[in-house]
């Protein structure tokens, strides 16, 4: 079974264009947030929700990335649904 490890920090560098985690163990992990939407996103409101994810809840994103799926993530949140007549 996987240990989870503590994230101790994290945030968006603007500076690089990376959200930045240093774990327990001292690790640091730097996630490049433009090539992770040029790989996942495909229209400008999947790229709008992870812009979100990046500035309001970079944990979120973090882990998305790392241990999710976010294209799947990133069709069900922006899935488009016509309201009915």
């Amino acid at each position: 079974m996987a240990k989870t490890m503590k994230i101790l920090s994290c945030a968006f560098n603007m500076d690089t264009a990376c959200v930045e985690l240093k774990m327990a163990d001292d690790t640091l992990i730097s996630i490049d947030c433009t090539a992770v939407e040029n790989e996942v996103a495909d229209n400008m409101y999947q790229r709008s929700e992870l812009d979100y994810l990046i500035y309001n809840d970079p944990v979120a994103y973090a882990e998305l990335v790392l241990n999710g799926d976010p294209e799947t993530y990133l069709k069900t949140v922006t899935e488009y649904k016509p309201l009915d007549s």
